[in-house]
């Protein structure tokens, strides 16, 4: 089994920035997975955010290149987002993924169960 927790998430102010994290643990999760960010919005489908392979090639939605940058420690076996320039329409559940090949929007296996982050103007 993999487990996945987030961490991070919470109230900001518009132009603020947040830390995401995600600390993965479990028997059968390999430091070699790629690791996801998706979020979900009220209302809204589960869209892709950023992902990078266990060699740190990464990939960003085009609505959040420049401002979001994800990054890993294997060591850890953790997973960043640092979220900079925050608006309102960032406010969504944050979720973490994790899969076999690093890529945009690509079907993941393994879920944390999210965490909340709020822009207000």
């Amino acid at each position: 089994q993999v487990q996945l927790v987030e961490s991070g998430g919470g109230l900001v102010q518009a132009g603020g920035s947040l830390r995401l994290s995600c600390a993965a643990s479990g028997r059968t999760f390999r430091s070699t997975y790629a690791m996801d960010w998706f979020r979900q919005a009220p209302g809204k489908e589960r869209e892709f955010v950023a992902s990078i392979s266990w060699r740190s090639t990464t990939y960003y939605a085009d609505s959040v290149k420049g401002r979001f940058t994800i990054s890993r420690d294997n060591a850890k076996n953790t997973v960043y987002l640092q979220m900079n320039s925050l608006t309102p329409e960032d406010t969504a559940v944050y979720y973490c993924a994790a899969g076999i090949v690093a890529g945009i929007g690509l079907p993941r296996e393994y879920w944390g169960q999210g965490t909340q982050v709020t822009v207000f103007s």
